[in-house]
């Protein structure tokens, strides 16, 4: 079955350039959720950032269905949610939340 993503091809604007892809929920691309969680680890290929990006909301049963689990450009991760845009340079291991109800992220310290 097709994804039904909130933001049309059209609707995308170039907003960042040569930060490759990473992995996101349907929450965030199909549902429309901001990026309420986000975390970097070491990237599994030449294209991949390293970053995950979740609404925050996700169950343990979402996340293990791969069918709510995809790899799209940061850049068009960043139309959802420009919020992560200040954040994408953080190194390997850095992770950042959201507050309930705030459009600021914070470091989170042992995450993992």
């Amino acid at each position: 079955m097709a994804k039904h993503f909130k933001l049309a091809p059209h609707e995308l604007k170039p907003l960042i350039e040569g930060h490759g892809d990473a992995f996101a929920t349907d929450r965030i691309v199909v549902d429309g959720a901001p990026v309420g969680f986000m975390y970097r680890e070491e990237p599994e290929d030449k294209d991949d950032s390293g970053w995950r990006l979740l609404a925050g909301d996700e169950s343990d049963e979402y996340m293990d269905n791969p069918k709510y689990l995809g790899v799209y450009k940061l850049n068009t991760l960043a139309n959802y949610d420009p919020s992560i845009i200040p954040l994408l340079d953080a190194p390997v291991g850095s992770a950042f939340e959201k507050l309930p109800d705030s459009d600021e992220f914070y470091e989170v310290e042992d995450w993992s």
